[in-house]
């Protein structure tokens, strides 16, 4: 071997290590009785702050992965990816972190997107003046500014907007077939789509919670954001593993009597191959003496579930419209969901003519719950109340039992 190579293999050698700084076993586990479909799988990085690119394998295949900067500084905060595990399974991948390249790319099975309207494009699905994030002071409004009113977000069963709007409803479109629509429909798909069976809007929420948004409580009901210094929406990330929306509110009024001002900071963060969405809520302090209100509308002529025990669940039918712009559309049936641990559960409320609502809070400086919803539309899905609830009990065991996640060096 002459020196040159010799050079070169040196080189080589070099390049890997720095490409391969770290290599890691993840034991994943899954505890519950059930099997876990697109179980979430995440690695905190905070050891790791100059990982620019990962790969993932289980036994020496690749699977998809996703590097996620939430909090915004420039560096990786985790590295997620998904997994289907048998009840009682244990599983193991190799992570290997490199402080060089950039992030692999996979097909992606979420979508994400914000946008503002263009004028000079009439066409509601062509929209090109695509933003990452909006900030707006106290008093501006942006929900007529922004294209489909806020951020919206998808996975092949499910799709969301958020209304960028003192409200900050959670709010729902619903497919006929799996797949990815956002991109092609911006929310609002034209008659060819339609006919060709795109997905819709598929519920009018009005003033109410839609599906799990947060709110103040003045000791008698719910109260909207309406006081807030700065209010901020933004894509934190697009896929391919799980698109996640961010809604900041800065210098909060919750309307707790005699409380100053808070920032809250939520996360919707939703994973390729699950009908759910996470909701990750977020204060600037502890809040143990502050209360607040969630819960999911009460469709018209919905039929309830309740546990009692923190899921709660309807299947009902409405207008996806005001009735005043009716014309066109079909009533919609729809089964909706949400699972709040029992621990931040303050007041469980009768339904009213809005909600099935909650009274909740937190003694720390978190608050984490689901949201689901299904279409009776979709060919893959649910068409009765018995269906849809016996889903939600399904669904309550699988997100009640985190895997458990053992993390060490190779």
């Amino acid at each position: 071997m002459n020196k040159k190579t010799i050079c070169l293999s040196l080189m080589a050698l070099t390049n890997t290590a720095l490409m391969a700084q770290n290599v890691l076993n993840v034991e994943v586990s899954n505890p519950s009785k059930s099997r876990k479909t697109a179980a979430p799988v995440i690695i905190c990085l905070q050891d790791h702050t100059d990982t620019r690119s990962a790969l993932v394998t289980k036994n020496g295949v690749e699977i998809a992965s996703q590097l996620d900067d939430i909090n915004g500084d420039g560096i990786y905060d985790e590295l997620c990816f998904v997994t289907d595990i048998d009840k009682k399974e244990t599983q193991n991948f190799t992570v290997e972190l490199s402080n060089s390249g950039k992030p692999r790319k996979y097909k992606s099975g979420v979508y994400a997107e914000m946008l503002l309207p263009n004028k000079k494009i009439k066409e509601k699905n062509k929209q090109n003046l695509f933003i990452s994030s909006l900030t707006v002071e106290n008093g501006s409004n942006p929900y007529s500014a922004v294209h489909h009113h806020g951020p919206a977000f998808e996975n092949e069963f499910i799709a969301f907007r958020l209304y960028f709007d003192h409200r900050q409803t959670v709010d729902m479109y619903g497919k006929y077939h799996k797949g990815l629509e956002i991109q092609k429909t911006q929310f609002y798909p034209d008659k060819q789509q339609l006919a060709s069976g795109f997905g819709n809007d598929v519920l009018w929420v009005g003033n109410s919670f839609g599906l799990g948004a947060m709110r103040g409580w003045n000791g008698k009901e719910p109260c909207m954001l309406e006081d807030v210094d700065y209010r901020t929406m933004a894509i934190v990330s697009k896929g391919p593993v799980r698109s996640i929306v961010k809604v900041a509110d800065q210098g909060w009024n919750t309307m707790n009597e005699g409380k100053e001002k808070i920032d809250m900071t939520t996360l919707y963060i939703l994973y390729s191959g699950r009908r759910d969405c996470f909701v990750d809520v977020k204060f600037n302090k502890n809040v143990p003496d502050y209360k607040f209100a969630t819960g999911i509308i009460n469709v018209k002529n919905s039929v309830e579930f309740n546990d009692k025990k923190g899921l709660r669940g309807c299947w009902g039918t409405d207008w996806p419209v005001a009735l005043k712009d009716s014309a066109g559309h079909k009533p919609e049936t729809v089964g909706l969901g949400i699972y709040i641990p029992q621990g931040n559960i303050i007041n469980e409320l009768p339904a009213d003519k809005d909600n099935y609502p909650y009274v909740v809070g937190t003694p720390t400086d978190s608050f984490k719950y689901n949201i689901t919803f299904g279409s009776d539309n979709e060919d893959f899905g649910y068409h009765s109340s018995k269906e849809w609830f016996s889903y939600l009990k399904e669904w309550k065991e699988d997100i009640s039992h985190d895997l458990k996640i053992k993390v060490s060096k190779k």
